[in-house]
């Protein structure tokens, strides 16, 4: 037995639960009161929960790249969500979470949404095997949505292939698809055909099929070691749990949804104990971004559920509503059960965290901006893990970097949505401040002043709700900001 495998043997089991737009205030253990989440709690109170963690974007692919690749997706030039026609955006030579895991003799599996396209070629052919994929980063088994539940296809897909898939009834670009209509679930008619395979999508149970493949996964290799990325739909519009859970919170649809994804996550629990393995696993809770104030995040806003607690903004922004998330760990024996840390990291991190588990030594140039977790989640460490991050909205020039208690945001607002209107389902920009009511010195009655600064800068020991811009009142931490901005901007590596 090799040194690697023989830390391998006495390394857990590692399942990532990487949810879909749960904010920072969806859960209970971070202030929800209008939404109960009592499994997601449970792994608080038998693990540790972080209150200072953020996804490396505030966009939806990007976020995913960055957790994959232990990279800053900007430097892959990626900082927008993409759709059904965009190819893969992992180079398959490229380190990922999963290929460190495979080389380690653990069993990989992604089960969920996928959304960091199929293929070399754009666009992507639905009727051929959609490789690469999955399977070519080091994943030995695949199944999910491939790109998102609110766009095209309204399909599954399975290793390389779409799940029912016919031949004699292909897909075909520009024609209606036949699938069941919700609000908020766009593009019917991008890509027909393919009934059989359109059928098989049932937007009601997906969150159910997707737990159940994940259930299927932990029994099949109980007896081995395994590493499962499970991304749920929940709780990305359209909003659509299984009809038990319809009316059952206080916070509208979205609170149904998030009630759903709960209860997926208590399964993912009960099995791991029906097994025996629940005290040799670690199990991670976290999401891709900020919560949205689409139509459901709108009526839940209305009825007095803040999705982002008192942070300001909302997904797709700079600002912290955007990319600060809940991150909550739990592995018993390891990690000191009810506890916290509030240590600045992100999820560009998780795949160094995994590599010093496993006992692999990163190389120069891989996994380029991530950082060994580990002493945060087993100890506590004296010293920051990381002394700066830095974070993408979904505009190129608006950046949010963080360093120490503060933070530089190099444009105008949140570069978020915007400007869009309430009831609009991507409501976001100024005005979403004012609907919210939520302050910032920049803004005025839904509209950032004529006069405002070029870029912002807030104290978040002081201000964690970024209600004031310092910016004119900071040259010498403004120029301080830039300078180390622009040096890891155009580094190749920031890992110490």
């Amino acid at each position: 037995m090799t040194p690697q495998q023989n830390n391998v043997e006495k390394s857990p089991n590692v399942i990532i639960i990487n949810a879909d737009d749960v904010g920072y205030g969806d859960v209970g253990v971070y202030g929800a009161t209008l939404i109960n989440t009592p499994n997601i709690d449970r792994l608080a109170t038998e693990g540790r929960k972080f209150t200072d963690f953020h996804s490396a974007s505030a966009v939806c692919s990007p976020s995913r790249y960055a957790l994959l690749t232990g990279e800053y997706p900007f430097r892959n030039q990626l900082t927008r969500p993409l759709f059904l026609k965009d190819s893969l955006v992992i180079d398959t030579a490229q380190t990922t979470i999963a290929s460190i895991m495979k080389d380690a003799g653990y069993k990989t599996a992604v089960i969920g949404k996928w959304h960091l396209g199929f293929g070399k070629k754009s666009p992507v052919n639905w009727n051929e095997p959609l490789k690469p994929g999955p399977l070519e980063l080091g994943f030995d088994y695949y199944f999910g949505v491939p790109v998102l539940n609110s766009h095209p296809p309204f399909v599954y897909v399975e290793n390389h292939e779409v799940v029912d898939f016919d031949p004699e009834d292909p897909f075909v670009y520009e024609k209606h698809a036949e699938t069941r209509w919700f609000p908020e679930k766009w593009k019917y008619n991008d890509i027909g055909g393919a009934r059989e395979a359109h059928q098989r999508y049932d937007d009601r149970m997906t969150g159910t099929t997707l737990k159940n493949k994940a259930v299927d996964f932990i029994t099949g290799n109980k007896s081995r070691k395994f590493f499962l990325y499970f991304a749920p739909t929940n709780i990305h519009h359209p909003f659509t749990p299984a009809p038990r859970f319809i009316g059952i919170s206080k916070a509208g649809r979205y609170g149904d949804y998030m009630h759903e994804l709960d209860w997926m996550v208590g399964e993912i629990m009960a099995v791991l104990e029906r097994e025996g393995i629940a005290e040799n696993t670690l199990l991670i809770f976290t999401s891709d971004n900020g919560g949205m104030l689409n139509h459901g995040g709108q009526d839940a806003y209305g009825k007095g559920h803040k999705m982002n607690s008192n942070l300001l903004g909302f997904k797709f922004d700079s600002w912290e509503g955007g990319h600060r998330v809940p991150f909550i760990a739990r592995w018993p024996g390891q990690i000191p059960a009810e506890t916290k840390s509030s240590q600045l990291l992100g999820n560009t991190d998780i795949l160094s965290t995994l590599a010093a588990i496993i006992g692999e030594k990163l190389a120069p140039g891989q996994a380029a901006d991530s950082y060994n977790m580990l002493p945060a989640l087993t100890g506590e460490p004296k010293d920051p893990i990381r002394d700066h991050l830095l974070v993408h909205s979904s505009e190129t020039d608006n950046v949010a970097f963080r360093k120490g208690d503060w933070v530089y945001i190099s444009g105008k607002g949140g570069g978020g949505f915007g400007p869009r209107k309430e009831d609009q389902s991507a409501f976001g920009g100024p005005e979403a401040l004012l609907f919210a009511g939520q302050q910032n010195s920049d803004i005025t009655e839904g509209e950032i002043r004529g006069n405002a600064p070029p870029a912002q800068l807030y104290n978040l020991k002081e201000d964690i709700s970024q209600s004031y811009n310092l910016y004119e009142e900071q040259p010498q931490i403004i120029k301080e900001m830039k300078d180390s901005l622009e040096k890891i901007r155009s580094s190749g590596q920031t890992r110490n």
